[in-house]
Formats: C-alpha cells, structure tokens, sequence
C-alpha cells in the first residue's frame, strides 16, 4: 500500500501550483516537497508533473492522480476537523465500568447531572467487580475500589476508602460498646468475605498493627447486602463509608474504635495513556471529583 502522506502532499503541490508555496503551507522543507513527488512518481512507475523553471503542469497521469487526490486531502482535513471537534467539546459514546458497590450507590445516580452537562455524550455503564480489558473490550474508564491500581493505566484517585467499624444503637446497647480491638472477640462479627481477611480483622494501634481473631454468624460477599444486615441489628461489621455513610449520618448506625482503622484503599478512575486525553473522558472524571468533593460528600459527619 502507498504512503497516503505522498498523495497528500502531491495535492497541495496541484492546488498551490509551485513546490516552495505546498512546503510553506505544509510548514516543510522544499526538498522534501520534492523528494515525496519523485518518490511517488517511482512507486506509481508515472511522471506525474511536467517542470519547467518558470511553472508546473499535470501529465496526464498526473491529472487523473490529482483528482482522487485531492479527495483524500477532503477526507484527512475532514477527519482531522472532527478529531479535533472530539478533543475540544466532550461528546460521543462513553463506555464506563464501574465496581457493583461504588457504581450503584455514586456513580449510577451522577449520570443524570452529568447528561445534562453534556447532551452530546452517550454513556454505556457496565456495573461488575470482575476485571475488564479496557482495550479488548473497548472502555474508556473503570472505575475500581484497590490499593493497586494498574500501573500501565494512568488512575486518577477519586477518593480515599474509609472503614468504619458500625453496627446499630441498640446492638451497642444490648452487647456493650467495644473499647479496643480485643474486645471485639466477644462480639457477633459479621464478616465480608472478599476482604481477604476471614478470621481476622487488621487495625493499627499506637503499638502498630493489631490482628484480632473474630468469628460470627454471618459472611457475605457483598458490602451493600452486609450493611443491610448490619441495619437489622445483627452484629458489628467493618464497612465501607461511602456504603453507609448515610446511615451513619442519619444515627441509624454507630461508629467505633474509629483511631485504630486506617485507610487502605482507594476510588480511582482509571484510562489508558495518551497524549491527548479525550474530553470526554477527561470531563467525566472531572465532573465525579467535583461531585464527590475534597472531603467525600459520605464522610461528611460520618
């Protein structure tokens, strides 16, 4: 296949009628102009322009290439104004997953705000905890709950994941309220099972980090679905704020021991690198900072 760079360069030659004036347009040297047109002539096995010292003329050849030339230069100049179009007004189809928990309960109810900032995006929301391929299956951001993000990805933190040790008013005032980790050995801890934790609970004290065995009546693998549980009154469980930050708001649920927990993990957007961050990928990330906040909008009197 022909360098399509060649035919390009052979119509601005035809449509400003010298060498030196398609070099100054193309912001290239002479002698390139000139090496590119006899480089074409000798793949195409065609004299292509006839010289003079005074003007240039099309052969016939020439006449016929300049044609479906200059159709070629229509498309790059039209395909380059809508790269262009794309990269300055954030529009097209967005394609996001996001992790079951977080997208549900924060990014799911942010589309609606976002849509109607920008009516020219279209958004296709995947909502799994299981990984994806951004390229193979076309994403342009996943949204992950992780203390790794990928590192070939760039991942733009969102925000930190803070865990609060909760259960119910009346569980504490039922079951007594835990004054340091080893007392929660007496408690019904409710465990999540991807924690990779079952068994124990890690915290950090004064000391350092403190591994307290544990053991209730009740493992699930899913935040939303154990604070539910939590909410019943069933036991204490270490939870996710932006899970139940509102319950915890509202006193529905109580926090405890919250000194010896310590952030592990965070939200991040994540996309592939690129010198030109598509804008419309670049204001869908900018708009979930600007909606979730400094301080976490479910931290906040958490």
């Amino acid at each position: 296949m022909q360098d399509l760079n060649l035919f390009v360069i052979f119509a601005r030659v035809v449509e400003s009628g010298s060498f030196a004036e398609a070099a100054r347009r193309m912001r290239i040297s002479r002698s390139a102009v000139s090496k590119a047109i006899s480089k074409l002539e000798k793949n195409l096995g065609a004299q292509l322009l006839n010289r003079s010292t005074r003007d240039l003329s099309l052969t016939e050849a020439g006449a016929v290439l300049a044609e479906h030339s200059a159709h070629i230069l229509d498309e790059a100049e039209q395909a380059e104004r809508v790269v262009n179009s794309l990269q300055a007004e954030p529009r097209g189809m967005l394609k996001v997953s996001a992790s079951v928990a977080f997208g549900t309960l924060h990014v799911a109810p942010a589309l609606a705000d976002f849509l109607s900032r920008y009516p020219e995006i279209r958004i296709d929301l995947t909502i799994t905890d299981r990984p994806v391929d951004l390229i193979g299956e076309g994403y342009d951001v996943i949204i992950r709950v992780t203390n790794e993000p990928d590192l070939n990805l760039v991942a733009r933190k969102l925000a930190p994941v803070r865990r609060k040790l909760c259960a119910t008013p009346e569980y504490f005032e039922k079951n007594g309220v835990p004054q340091t980790p080893e007392d929660l050995i007496e408690h019904n801890c409710l465990d999540y099972t991807l924690s990779g934790e079952q068994g124990y609970w890690n915290f950090t004290g004064p000391e350092g980090g403190i591994a307290v065995p544990v053991s209730g009546t009740l493992r699930i693998n899913d935040d939303d679905a154990l604070s539910q549980a939590v909410l019943g009154g069933l036991g204490i469980a270490l939870l996710p704020t932006f899970t139940v930050g509102k319950d915890l708001q509202s006193g529905k649920l109580q926090a405890v021991l919250s000194e010896y927990i310590a952030v592990e993990r965070y939200v991040y957007a994540c996309y592939l690198p690129s010198r030109h961050v598509p804008a419309k990928v670049r204001s869908f990330i900018d708009f979930l900072l600007m909606r979730i906040g400094t301080v976490p909008y479910w931290d906040k009197d958490a």
